[in-house]
């Protein structure tokens, strides 16, 4: 067999996945035949010869997050940082009344202080865009990383 007689055997099978409205020509709606004769295409790479455009699924959730719901987000999330600095202050010294060292105290502070805010964050995005952000790649490890910060204040604050 000769190369020209592989390429036309291999082109000539069909794999079975037709694109949509791609068999007419667009602007003469008349069928357009199959390039498996060898011929080159005469359709320039920029072009499609179908005019393809890609256009959202009706009823799909939208993933476009606002600038209005980013910065509401943000803002919620700074004041419940300034809240959790408080209630670090707190702990600390609650922790210190019960005789633990200040060292440990200050650190179990920090400790519970990281995992609020983690905590905070992962409930924060999945306010702000549900769609995007709650997953197990984001919201997971946020929330893994919280609750490990908290499990370790705890310990790191027992005498």
């Amino acid at each position: 067999m000769t190369t020209n007689a592989i390429l036309l055997a291999q082109a000539d099978t069909d794999p079975g996945f037709k694109v949509p409205g791609a068999g007419k020509d667009e602007k003469t709606a008349t069928p357009v035949p199959p390039a498996g004769d060898g011929t080159l295409s005469t359709t320039p790479p920029g072009e499609t010869a179908a005019g393809m455009e890609v256009a959202p699924v009706a009823g799909a959730p939208a993933t476009d997050t606002s600038t209005h719901d980013i910065a509401i987000g943000g803002a919620v999330f700074v004041v419940l940082l300034i809240v959790y600095f408080f209630a670090r202050n707190a702990f600390a010294n609650y922790l210190v009344r019960r005789r633990v060292a200040p060292s440990s105290a200050d650190t179990a502070g920090w400790l519970l202080f990281f995992g609020l805010a983690f905590m905070s964050a992962a409930v924060v995005l999945g306010f702000v865009n549900s769609t995007k952000f709650l997953n197990v790649a984001i919201t997971g490890t946020l929330l893994v990383f919280g609750i490990a910060a908290i499990v370790g204040a705890l310990f790191t604050g027992r005498r």
